[in-house]
């Protein structure tokens, strides 16, 4: 757990190491809840595939792409847990999650 102030703005930063040149970093789903062993009950969505679902949350441009960050304003709860799922993809595979996502948005 994360102790924070309520409206607390919180960054999020993930970097893929790898040697395969190809691969990018994709943010799928983050969620946070005030229980380190509850992320479905008193949880909410951030990202969910690859969609932002909270109006404070805010993806950050990495020009590398092999860098995965936002930042959100912290939820009343007493202490913030994050779980994310974070894919490392192709970049030239346009059948990967990464790329049905966005076309899903691309649809709407």
């Amino acid at each position: 757990p994360y102790y924070v102030q309520p409206n607390q703005d919180l960054f999020v930063h993930a970097t893929l190491y790898s040697t395969e040149p190809n691969l990018v970093l994709f943010t799928d789903t983050c969620v946070v809840s005030p229980n380190p062993h509850d992320f479905t009950t008193m949880a909410s969505d951030l990202v969910r595939r690859g969609c932002v679902r909270d109006p404070t949350c805010g993806n950050y441009y990495s020009p590398g792409k092999r860098i995965a960050q936002f930042k959100f304003r912290a939820p009343i709860y007493p202490r913030v847990c994050l779980q994310c799922k974070v894919l490392a993809c192709n970049r030239y595979n346009y059948f990967s999650q990464r790329y049905q996502g966005y076309m899903r948005r691309g649809k709407r």
